[in-house]
């Protein structure tokens, strides 16, 4: 779907920025917010390029480099720290071959750090794209892994 399209949808009021941009980031092939895109934003909303770029670098939910087709996110909150989030971390890290911040040489995952997913019941907790997973061990994640790779 065009920018111009996608930015008809919503009323152009900068109220409607998170929506816009998430709709705009959701549409996107390599899920990221180009430059273009927030210049059309800036300009449909009449608000400065620098509003729109900060709203997009501010919620670690936007990026603004291309990422992969699934984007895990593992929660950081005190909850995920004390059950061993960084083992989940290391686990990924391993599998996919990548640090945090960066997507596979496939363009199939990108691995972010969450502050909180709020399912501290089911921590430690990752999510890809909407999808949720809880009381994670290396071994759950690695059979998760495995499922979307064999999407």
């Amino acid at each position: 779907m065009l920018t111009q399209e996608l930015l008809q949808r919503f009323k152009p009021h900068k109220d409607n920025i998170l929506q816009i941009l998430h709709a705009l980031q959701n549409a996107h092939p390599e899920h990221y917010l180009t430059d273009e895109a927030m210049r059309n934003v800036a300009k449909y909303l009449n608000i400065s390029l620098s509003s729109v770029y900060g709203v997009a670098t501010y919620y670690t939910m936007f990026s603004v480099k291309p990422r992969g087709k699934y984007i895990i996110r593992v929660c950081q909150s005190p909850v995920c720290r004390m059950l061993k989030s960084s083992v989940i971390f290391d686990t990924l890290k391993g599998v996919l071959n990548v640090e945090i911040g960066e997507t596979t040489g496939d363009k199939l995952f990108t691995l972010e750090v969450t502050e909180c997913l709020g399912r501290c019941g089911d921590a430690v907790s990752m999510m890809i794209n909407e999808s949720y997973y809880g009381n994670l061990t290396p071994e759950l994640v690695k059979e998760i892994i495995q499922m979307y790779k064999n999407k």
